[in-house]
């Protein structure tokens, strides 16, 4: 169980800023209570855990296997505790809060836990371990992807990994972020914080493979000056639970934000995305295109927020949500929205939720393609679009391995349909 006398104990020796943060997530901590479905931003989960049944790991589990379609790790954050695994490229500083924050506040965890009544959010505040702290220095063009393996490992734990990214002026940059676990039951509630500089950009990439008893609880913040922009590609394949809470401010004139994401869901899992773009500076466009699969009994939940503030004007701004259905047990919920306060502004959304086209498959039959291959490539062609847009090519090819395994895994066990 989770209480104050844990959090006390990490704040021995940490700096003032750090300590100041722990505390106030402390308070907000002990403030909260699970949600329920009563609460809009959970209305389609039921959480079957509760955070009182689960301990913080006092150290590090022992790691998992390399991962696969990587060929360095720069960093490792194992239940909440950083490793650095290699030295840091010129012109970038990588090492843990304690090490490089100092009393300056403004050099990590500049989005801090917003919203006081969200207890993962305050426990992240409240207990997390060392924090991994990795900035690129103005000017600087970072070549090789900046790999960070984010690992839960301890049966019966809830670790809080916090990691915070931020490109001064004019930077350039590509990260990597695996999100693993064990197969033990257990609980994970990672915050990655991404900061852009004025001109800066920012390659990322992460890719979710919780195991199967992993509630996975994600939070991403990104805030983006003038002229700053961010590629972002999403993948969600694993977790009993795999959920991302997602905001973008972009705040800077000018400024950019694209991502391209994939989900895919099988058995009992739930794969929930969470997403507020919040356009506040002018000129600012943002281009969002995620989709999702889902057999058995497994559901997908998708809300997208586009908020156009009222100074954001010539806004460029798109949402776009798709999804399949591949078992009659299989849900998916897609719920976009446009909130407006600009008159000059290009703005859509759109959601798409359904089985495989039969006239598709028609079609393939029509020229001697059998309906199971036909089937495999028609999934093949909804992911491949967004698989050949991941910044990080790397993983491309691991994460067509897996889709394509979950699907056919579902096929020959006659799971579809």
């Amino acid at each position: 169980m989770l209480d104050r006398s844990i959090a006390e104990r990490r704040l021995t020796g940490e700096p003032a800023v750090l300590a100041e943060r722990r505390q106030a997530g402390l308070a907000a901590f002990e403030a909260s209570a699970m949600p329920t479905q009563a609460d809009e931003r959970w209305k389609y989960i039921d959480l079957d855990f509760t955070i009182d049944d689960l301990t913080l790991p006092d150290v590090a589990g022992a790691e998992l296997a390399a991962p696969i379609g990587v060929e360095r790790v720069s960093a490792r954050v194992v239940d909440g505790f950083v490793s650095i695994t290699g030295d840091a490229p010129g012109g970038v500083r990588m090492g843990t809060f304690a090490e490089l924050a100092g009393d300056d506040g403004e050099l990590f965890g500049r989005v801090v836990a917003e919203r006081s009544d969200d207890i993962f959010l305050a426990g992240n505040a409240a207990f997390s371990g060392d924090g991994l702290f990795v900035q690129v220095s103005r000017n600087t063009v970072v070549a090789d992807p900046i790999v960070i393996d984010v690992q839960s490992v301890s049966a019966g734990t809830i670790s809080f990994p916090h990691i915070a990214i931020a490109l001064d002026d004019n930077a350039q940059a590509s990260v990597v972020l695996l999100f693993r676990s064990s197969e033990a039951e257990l609980a994970v509630a990672p915050v990655v914080e991404s900061t852009l500089g004025s001109g800066a950009r920012l390659f990322m990439t992460s890719v979710q493979t919780w195991g199967r008893n992993t509630q996975g609880l994600g939070y991403q913040r990104v805030r983006l000056g003038r002229d700053a922009s961010m590629k972002m590609g999403e993948v969600g394949l694993g977790g009993a639970l795999g959920r991302l809470d997602l905001s973008v401010d972009l705040d800077g004139d000018g400024s950019s934000y694209l991502l391209n994401g994939l989900s895919f869901g099988d058995g009992q899992q739930v794969l929930d995305y969470r997403m507020v773009l919040n356009h506040r500076g002018r000129n600012t466009s943002s281009d969002v295109l995620l989709k999702g699969a889902v057999e058995d009994q497994a559901e997908s939940i998708f809300t997208g927020l586009l908020r156009i503030e009222e100074q954001a004007t010539n806004t460029s701004a798109f949402e776009n949500n798709r999804n399949l259905v591949l078992s009659a047990g299989a849900k998916a919920q897609s719920v976009p929205n446009l909130e407006i306060l600009c008159d000059d502004v290009v703005c859509g959304h759109g959601s798409t939720v359904g089985p495989l086209e039969e006239e598709h498959l028609y079609y393939l039959a029509s020229r001697g393609i059998g309906r199971e291959r036909a089937e495999r490539v028609l999934v093949k062609g909804f992911f491949d679009e967004v698989i050949d847009k991941l910044p990080a090519q790397a993983v491309a090819g691991p994460v067509r391995d897996e889709v394509e395994r979950k699907f056919v895994a579902a096929q020959e066990a006659g799971r579809l349909g």
